[in-house]
């Protein structure tokens, strides 16, 4: 075999291994984190419409069907926001993220995580709306969690933030991570009937 014809075959080789630069434009991370919880309420003014059971209900549904949701700096990202007001966010980069809810009467309502390691699951229960931001309503429960063969939850050694609340990471084991590609199941809101005797 004659050196050119070797050099040739030796360059297709290289470059059909993946030798080149990192493909430009936009793509999903290697290390996707997920995102779930709920969202209580949409902080829209005062409002003076006579409230009952029935009429908060359907007017929380209305408004979670009219939510959306996206990822600054990430436009492959999957999930969106139930009627229920629960949310799920899959394939969304790790680091510094911020996550942008458009509700009626909180059109860009931002909630922003840092320092978030990759293929981490950040739940998120009971997010109140607001104009520009996200509220946390139970900020301890509020969870950042990695996937280990560990038999019991333990500190990873690192924190990340939530909303600018400062949040443990915990090493998981696997078999509780189960729930990481699920919308969560928000409580109950509704207040007993009264019971007339």
């Amino acid at each position: 075999m004659n050196a050119k014809r070797f050099i040739l075959i030796l360059a297709l080789l290289l470059a059909a291994c993946g030798g080149g630069p990192e493909p430009k434009g936009p793509h999903v991370a290697k290390d996707p984190i997920s995102v779930r919880g709920w969202i209580v309420d949409v902080d829209t003014g005062p409002n003076n419409a006579y409230h009952t059971i029935e009429t908060e209900a359907a007017r929380k549904q209305n408004l979670f069907r009219g939510t959306n949701v996206w990822i600054e700096n990430a436009p492959y990202v999957s999930g969106g926001v139930a009627e229920t007001g629960a949310f799920l966010l899959l394939d969304v980069p790790p680091g510094n993220v911020t996550i942008i809810f458009s509700a009626p009467g909180a059109p860009a309502a931002r909630l922003v995580l840092g320092a978030i390691p990759g293929n981490a699951d950040v739940f998120i229960p009971a997010a109140m709306l607001k104009r520009d931001t996200v509220t946390l309503l139970d900020p301890a429960s509020v969870k950042v969690r990695l996937a280990a063969n560990v038999d019991n939850a333990t500190p990873a050694g690192a924190f990340a933030t939530v909303a600018g609340v400062r949040v443990p990471v915990m090493r998981t084991p696997i078999n509780q991570m189960i729930d990481r590609l699920d919308y969560p199941n928000p409580p109950a809101t509704q207040a007993p009937l009264a019971v007339v005797k």
